[in-house]
C-alpha cells in the first residue's frame, strides 16, 4: 500500500470572497467542478496559450474557510503566487505561498486517509493514480512509507506527464502535455487567459506534438531531454523515465511516418516502442 511525501511539491492558497471567480477567470479548469470532494487539474497559461504553471486545484470545506489550494511544483510556488498577485486588481482575495507549513502526499493501491488528515481527494487525472492530500508539514512523515521515486515510476507507467519534469513551463501547450485527456481543460467554461488558442487547437485538431508513453528496449530509460530519432529525423525529446518506461514528447505525424517506413524509433540511442494507454483518445502512431 504505497504512500509517499512529495517533497518537491508546494502549496499556494487563494482565499477570500472572490477566490472562486478570480481563479475561474484565469485558469483552464472550471471551478464549478471543484468541490471539497473533487479536485481538478488546471494550469495558468500565457496569452499565447502556453503553460506557465500546472497544478491540482483542491478546495477546503466551507467550515474551514472554503479556500482553494494549488498543489504545484514547489520551486515554482513563489512565482505562481506572484503571478496570481499581478491579476488581483480589486478582487477581494489573498494569495499565499504556504509551502513551508503544508506538504503534499500521495498514495495508490491503498485506502484514502481520513479527512481529518488534511485535504484528501481522489487524484483528478486518472483513478489509477490513487489519492492526493495536503497535510501539515509535520504530519507528512506519517505518509512517507515509500520514496518519491516510487510515485514517479507509477505515474510514468500510467503515461501521466508533469510540468517541469516532462515539459518546460512557457514552452508547451495544454494539448501537448495531455491536459485535454486528463481533465485539465474544460472547453465549455467561460473565458480564461490563453483560451482562444487552446480552443482553436481543440476544434481544428491541430495538436501535432504530444507527450506519449514509451517502453525502452533493455529496461533502462534514457536521460531526460535527449533527442528521439527515427533514422536521421528528429521526432522530439525525452521526458522522465523509470523502470524501463518513459515519456517522450514527439511529433505524432513524424512517428507515424517512421513506423510506416519500418524505421526504429530511438531515444538517446535506445530503441523504444510507443505504447498507447487506454485513456488516450487521439489517433496514435502505429494504429490501423
Amino acid at each position: 500500500m504505497p504512500s509517499v511525501h512529495l517533497a518537491d511539491r508546494g502549496v499556494v492558497r487563494v482565499s477570500g470572497e472572490d477566490a472562486k471567480s478570480f481563479l475561474d477567470n484565469l485558469i483552464t479548469c472550471d471551478l464549478d467542478r471543484v468541490t471539497p470532494e473533487t479536485a481538478r487539474l488546471g494550469a495558468l497559461l500565457t496569452p499565447q496559450g502556453k503553460i506557465l504553471f500546472d497544478f491540482l486545484v483542491l478546495q477546503a470545506p466551507e467550515d474551514i474557510g472554503g479556500s482553494y489550494y494549488l498543489d504545484c511544483l514547489k520551486v515554482f510556488a513563489p512565482d505562481l503566487a506572484k503571478r496570481l498577485g499581478f491579476y488581483k486588481l480589486r478582487a477581494k482575495i489573498a494569495v499565499e505561498d504556504l509551502s513551508g507549513s503544508l506538504a503534499v502526499v500521495a498514495g495508490w493501491d491503498a485506502p484514502r486517509p481520513e479527512d481529518e488528515a488534511g485535504l484528501v481527494v481522489a487524484d483528478p487525472r486518472l483513478p489509477a493514480l490513487g489519492w492526493r492530500a495536503i497535510v501539515a508539514t509535520q504530519d507528512a512523515a506519517e505518509f512517507a512509507k515509500d520514496p518519491a521515486e516510487a510515485y514517479h515510476a507509477h505515474r510514468i507507467a500510467l503515461g501521466v506527464p508533469e510540468g517541469g519534469r516532462d515539459f518546460l513551463f512557457g514552452d508547451a501547450f495544454p494539448h501537448e502535455a495531455l491536459m485535454d485527456q486528463l481533465n485539465g481543460v474544460d472547453f465549455d467554461k467561460g473565458c480564461y487567459v490563453g483560451q482562444e488558442v487552446v480552443s482553436r487547437m481543440q476544434h481544428r485538431g491541430t495538436a501535432r506534438t504530444r507527450i506519449v508513453p514509451a517502453r525502452y528496449e533493455g529496461g533502462f530509460a534514457a536521460e531526460t531531454g535527449v533527442e528521439v530519432m527515427a533514422g536521421d529525423k528528429i521526432l522530439g525529446k525525452t521526458g522522465t523515465g523509470a523502470e524501463g518506461r518513459g515519456l517522450v514528447m514527439i511529433r505524432l505525424d513524424r512517428a507515424e511516418d517512421a513506423l510506416k517506413a519500418g524505421e526504429t524509433i530511438r531515444a538517446g540511442g535506445i530503441p523504444v516502442r510507443l505504447e498507447k494507454p487506454s485513456w488516450i483518445g487521439f489517433p496514435f502512431p502505429g494504429e490501423p
